[in-house]
């Protein structure tokens, strides 16, 4: 019989107002994939930083019992003598230093002397680089690298400790579909060695695919424990959202599209230098009431699109034509943009989207301020009306508008970034990974959203590298490849194998 390396009893976690974690408990044996799902809000994250030593002993009640025996971490650095990484969804990399010095910052590899032994360091970075499947020089500055290239560099440097418990916070949520199969498989081969992993995600399929037992969270409580045999997507979700989605995509009808209300001839995007064209051409049009997909593997060039025709803060060189509503634009700045009814979600909505330090109210009416202002001075009583409708609107789970984002869950985080373009009322907006690394229910709230603000009359764009959703939501998707549109169908015509085989041509 397999023993249980973790257990988590009884653990509750308050904040101000909030009741996180009420009473959860879950078991994990030796050399298992657990999986930790539920909606944002759910606890998951808190969980897991209480494992971790985030939340020190005695900040909270139950007990965290490692083999048998009961943890009191003060620090991270407790958990990890005890053998358990972790990796969180926003990285914990330095910019500025190198990918060895990354991977073995804190845990440096030393001479008999004291001194780091620098050479040894780059060969054992080789050696962890190899396990998740990246292939770059370990000199290379971190800064350098793209999101998903970092979240590797961030999965080997916990795989440089001696670690025998390893939990991933939503490790996928920055990778393409290669990147991911590859981690996937990384995780069974740890697994094949005798390591436990926890792995907390909001991607069914991966969790249908290596999932040896699964522990459901809803409202910081522990509702279900699946063991493989048990698993189905509808039970997940059943479970999770506390009532059956027999459609994840919301349907509606497509009447209301109507006349062409945004368009790009011959749209040419180089980088800062001109070093390199991210765009040779594109040539696409949305029309109002209509939701355009654009899909296409990371780095095809979507995000640099949308940052380009969206006031190109960037600064990237651009040529070719840009048409709202017929009429020929040059948008100079985003300022300019939203002025003409344009809108543009981030996909990176802590980094861009928001600002974590400030409330929701203020995060909701940053894009509108004259509106709310007299003169200079902004009206503090319509701020607080406006973000309480919002937080009623978009079903926001907070205690208040006057909380710091940074206390949100991702997909509470993501509401209040909608929120912010909606007080805007664009007429065209852009949404760039609107769903990432958000539960079920939280996308199924989004995508109604979508639905009807196109009814109204809105034309949307969403980028999305999750193929289910480009097909569930889109009236036509245009595929971006090599920076270039490969191809275009309209929403009866797109399948995930259509889609892929123009993702992969160019």
């Amino acid at each position: 019989m397999a023993k249980t390396i973790l257990e988590m009893a009884n653990i509750t976690k308050e904040f101000p107002g909030v009741k996180a974690l009420d009473n959860v408990t879950f078991k994990v044996e030796e050399g298992q994939i657990l999986f930790l799902v539920g909606e944002n809000g759910a606890g998951k994250s808190t969980l897991m930083k209480v494992l971790s030593g985030v939340w020190p002993y005695g900040t909270y009640e139950g007990q965290v019992i490692i083999d048998g025996e009961v943890q009191q971490y003060k620090n991270i650095k407790d958990s990890e003598k005890a053998g358990l990484a972790i990796i969180y969804q926003e990285l914990a990399l330095i910019p500025e230093l190198s990918v060895y010095e990354n991977i073995y910052l804190g845990h440096e590899i030393r001479k008999p002397d004291g001194t780091i032994n620098w050479n040894e360091t780059i060969v054992q970075a080789k050696k962890q680089l190899e396990k998740v499947g990246l292939d770059v020089d370990p000199s290379t500055k971190v800064k350098d690298l793209g999101t998903g290239k970092q979240q590797l560099v961030e999965i080997a440097k916990a795989l440089s400790k001696n670690i025998r418990i390893l939990i991933l916070d939503e490790p996928t949520s920055s990778l393409n579909e290669d990147d991911s199969e590859n981690l996937l498989k990384l995780i069974v081969n740890l697994k094949n060695q005798g390591v436990t992993s926890i792995m907390i995600s909001h991607k069914l399929k991966e969790v249908l695919a290596i999932a040896d037992k699964v522990t459901v969270l809803r409202d910081g409580k522990t509702v279900a424990s699946l063991d493989r045999s048990e698993l189905t997507e509808e039970l997940i979700i059943k479970h999770m959202v506390g009532r059956e989605l027999t459609n994840i995509y919301p349907k509606r009808e497509h009447q209301n599209i109507g006349d062409v209300a945004f368009e790009v001839r011959d749209w040419k995007v180089y980088d800062y230098n001109v070093s390199r064209q991210l765009l040779k051409g594109v040539n696409l049009k949305v029309r109002k009431g209509e939701i355009l997909g654009l899909a296409g593997l990371m780095g095809a060039g979507r995000t640099e699109f949308a940052l380009s025709v969206f006031g190109n803060p960037k600064k990237y060189k651009v040529e070719g034509e840009v048409f709202k509503d017929g009429k020929k634009v040059n948008y100079l700045s985003p300022k300019q943009a939203i002025a003409d009814g344009f809108a543009y979600v981030s996909e990176d909505r802590k980094g861009d989207g928001l600002i974590l330090d400030q409330d929701i109210k203020q995060n909701i009416t940053l894009a509108s301020l004259r509106d709310l202002s007299n003169g200079f001075v902004i009206d503090r009583n319509k701020e607080i009306v406006t973000g309480n409708q919002y937080r009623s609107d978009l079903h926001i789970k907070c205690p208040s508008v006057d909380v710091k984002v940074s206390s949100l869950s991702g997909g509470n985080q993501q509401k209040v970034s909608l929120a912010k373009w909606m007080l805007t009322k664009p007429d065209v907006l852009i949404l760039d990974e609107p769903t990432r690394g958000i539960d079920v229910g939280a996308k199924y709230e989004i995508y109604t959203l979508m639905n009807q603000l196109v009814e109204q009359g809105m034309s949307i764009i969403m980028i999305s590298s999750e193929l289910p959703e480009v097909l569930g939501m889109s009236d036509r998707v245009c595929v971006v490849s090599g920076g270039v549109i490969a191809g275009e169908m309209s929403g009866s015509e797109a399948t995930q194998e259509n889609i892929m085989k123009l993702c992969t041509e160019n």
